[in-house]
């Protein structure tokens, strides 16, 4: 028996912009009727360009093709209007695609906007019982597992409220303990958890990885969030203007690409005159080892690394300072460093560099950013936020440290000792 719990074909979805039907109800009728015996629209325009977007009409999704497998922790990523959202609703049964055809196995839980799905003027407990009976669950079912969705939510004693009362924050929490502890097969979250706070994202987050590792259901993740995506989703698929730019089995590798690692990325950074402020210029940046040696990878992260940087200083300011920011693929800040950390540390006229060797000991195999930055004190940037120098480079082939270890997980790779005594 496959595997495979959502398949969509030929996927297509477009809008008619400033219009909500065909202007009369037989058309649209006739429209419908169409649609629900597989054939083309007869409203819609005919000809070879009928993808390409007019005055009238936006295609949101345009000839999607994808299959999804039971279990599987499905990111899905993507910059504003390429289609996610769309896509989510079509898997949702909320709007119907306008070409192409989607075959889903299973009960679908949905969680799309805040609110979603509830009755302003039902309490939340009234609202669970609706938004099971719409999974088609039984009232005495819903009842069991009422307990546990209302402690999941964490709003015990707004329960009997009605939800039109409820903050955007209360809304989730709800929302999601139910679409979580129901009866379905497949679960869709989309950047939902954006609104809730800190606690209940990690909350929400475990869930979900619990549900579909433990229990095997399948889960679509949409966030602009890279960090959770890749904390939650083992695969994804990156849309761009409405088709599919790239799939792939493995999260951090899509992630990679969707961040464009390797796009313009540069491992010597040398100023073409773009910096010239008098108190502090910086002319070059690159990594070295102990021999003096660019480097532009690390295969052993016991080897000291330096970060060097070259300026110039025409007019000395003592309120000057530098400081330099590391941070993963993810774009997750790692850590900073600081020239005035060090008191007295002051900058001298003239051409001058800077050996900063950096604590990459224990760092995960992956892709990495230094950036460049400086300013005085209060008083003015002299490397302006957005347009700091960067470096980039990578650390491969890290270490395993036992028999069949694949590598870990995580920013940090440690190997710590065990002791059976101190």
């Amino acid at each position: 028996m496959s595997d495979i719990v959502i398949k969509a074909e030929h996927l297509s979805k477009m809008y008619r912009l400033g219009v909500i039907n065909n202007g009369t109800l037989f058309r649209d009728i006739q429209t419908w009727i169409a649609l629900k015996r597989g054939k083309e629209d007869p409203h819609s325009k005919i000809g070879e360009n009928k993808y390409n977007n007019d005055a009238d009409h936006f295609w949101a999704l345009k000839d999607l093709n994808l299959e999804i497998k039971q279990g599987d922790r499905v990111g899905i990523i993507g910059k504003n209007g390429a289609g996610k959202s769309t896509l989510l609703k079509i898997l949702s049964r909320i709007t119907a695609p306008t070409e192409g055809t989607i075959k889903i196995k299973g009960k679908i839980a949905s969680l799309l906007e805040v609110g979603t799905g509830f009755h302003s003027e039902l309490t939340g407990r009234e609202n669970i019982y609706l938004n099971g009976a719409i999974l088609g669950m039984k009232k005495r079912r819903i009842t069991e597992k009422m307990d546990e969705i209302i402690a999941f939510s964490g709003i015990e004693n707004h329960i009997d409220t009605p939800v039109k009362r409820y903050s955007s924050g209360m809304y989730v929490r709800l929302a999601f303990a139910v679409a979580a502890h129901l009866d379905s097969d497949i679960l869709i979250a989309d950047e939902v958890l954006a609104v809730g706070d800190a606690e209940f994202q990690k909350k929400a987050l475990g869930k979900m990885q619990d549900l579909s590792t433990g229990q095997g259901r399948t889960v679509l993740f949409v966030s602009h969030n890279m960090a959770a995506v890749k904390n939650l989703c083992n695969c994804g698929v990156a849309l761009e203007r409405g088709r599919i730019k790239e799939e792939s089995q493995n999260i951090d590798t899509l992630i990679s690409s969707y961040l464009g690692k390797n796009e313009n990325k540069l491992n010597f950074w040398e100023n073409k005159g773009e910096f010239n402020d008098p108190n502090f210029i910086p002319l070059k940046m690159y990594l070295m080892n102990v021999s003096k040696s660019i480097i532009t990878s690390i295969e052993n992260t016991d080897e000291d690394i330096y970060l060097y940087i070259e300026y110039e200083i025409k007019q000395p300011e003592d309120m000057t300072n530098i400081g330099i920011s590391f941070q993963n693929a993810n774009e997750e800040l790692i850590f900073s460093s600081w020239l005035r950390d060090f008191e007295n540390r002051k900058l001298q006229v003239g051409k001058n560099n800077f050996f900063i060797k950096l604590p990459i000991t224990d760092l995960n195999t992956g892709d990495y950013t230094i950036a460049l930055h400086a300013g005085v004190h209060h008083i003015k940037y002299i490397i302006c936020p957005g347009q700091e120098p960067k470096i980039y480079f990578s650390i491969i082939n890290k270490t395993k440290f036992s028999f069949g270890d694949l590598g870990r997980h995580g920013i940090m790779v440690s190997k710590i000792e065990w002791r059976n005594s101190i």
